[in-house]
């Protein structure tokens, strides 16, 4: 029965990482489809690709802090995981409906913390573990909007003489293929790794592996087959957000956005630090935006955007508790 029931939860952990997928499609594509570099068609089976092939160049260090670098590793029972895991489901789906690029890594740290602490209490907290999280929720935003700022700047000095504008434009269009490719293996590096750490946490607290042991290859290959089958469903309601409703973008601004976010997930996820895409993405768009003139953001959908930020931890971890106290009276 045990055996059942871990078998149930590793299935509800891929298919957060589908669901993940699916959402955070729109963060690999938009700025690729909103600037008619490729189709939409074309550029989910363009991310996906990249998502998977994202194992066979990084490491596993995000999915180690996730397994024991959030809650106290002897508190994730499979009712906890399974609590967590629909808590981030849930919130991922509302904010898919609402349009909403909220973060799914913040969803899952969330529902795990929430339904943690309604076993255990406040102390199963790992409070520097989360300090460490919260701080690059601050700071991957940030380093992705002053990146972008600086890269299309110095994009915008390195082109301005140029007599063939349309050359020009057609060069970045190449590049942008490039520079998509690039974030969508930090997408896949970072995000797929998170549904790693938490299906090995699964694993060593049922004993199915030692606790030095490292994630099992079985894992890796399931985590980012279901997360580029998520991104080639993709969300296209957050593609229109991201894409064209928080600025307008072109080849070049594509190109140095999406370099930007890149360069700061390649940064975090060698680290092995659980940073948040769509905050990355989010903020080196606006960097790209605000570059040309401030009223080029529509701040008032960037302050959306930011609410949801906000809420993830504290909704997904509302929810994990709501589902953890159901099991837990039906048991």
């Amino acid at each position: 029965m045990a055996d059942f029931a871990l078998v149930i939860v590793i299935v509800t952990a891929l298919a957060f990482d589908f669901v993940n997928g699916f959402h955070d499609a729109a963060n690999s594509i938009a700025t690729i489809v909103s600037t008619r570099v490729l189709s939409p068609g074309k550029a989910v089976v363009w991310a996906a690709f990249f998502n998977f092939i994202a194992f066979a160049i990084f490491g596993t260090a995000v999915a180690a802090t996730i397994a024991k670098g959030v809650v106290d590793p002897e508190v994730l029972s499979i009712g906890v995981v399974f609590a967590g895991l629909i808590g981030a489901i849930a919130w991922n789906i509302l904010t898919a409906v609402l349009g909403l690029p909220s973060s799914s890594s913040h969803a899952l740290v969330g529902g795990i913390v929430g339904a943690a602490v309604v076993k255990s209490g406040w102390h199963s907290v790992n409070r520097s573990g989360l300090q460490k999280i919260a701080a690059f929720i601050i700071y991957s935003p940030l380093v992705g909007l002053a990146l972008g700022f600086l890269l299309i700047l110095a994009i915008m000095w390195a082109v301005h003489r140029s007599r063939h504008p349309r050359t020009v434009n057609r060069s970045f269009r190449w590049m942008q293929l490039a520079s998509a490719a690039a974030f969508s293996l930090g997408h896949g590096a970072n995000d797929a790794q998170k549904t790693m750490g938490i299906i090995l946490a699964l694993l060593i607290g049922a004993g199915k592996v030692p606790t030095t042991a490292d994630v099992p290859l079985w894992v890796v290959l399931s985590a980012h087959t279901a997360i580029a089958l998520g991104t080639m469903l993709g969300g296209w309601r957050i593609v229109r957000t991201m894409g064209n409703k928080l600025t307008r973008l072109n080849p070049m601004s594509g190109v140095a956005a999406e370099s930007s976010a890149a360069t700061v997930l390649w940064f975090a996820s060698a680290k092995g630090i659980p940073v948040s895409t769509t905050h990355t993405i989010t903020g080196a768009i606006a960097g790209v935006g605000s570059a040309k003139r401030l009223n080029a953001v529509r701040w008032n959908v960037a302050g959306r955007v930011v609410w949801a930020w906000v809420l993830t931890i504290p909704g997904s971890a509302l929810i994990a508790a709501v589902v953890y106290g159901i099991v837990g009276l039906l048991n």
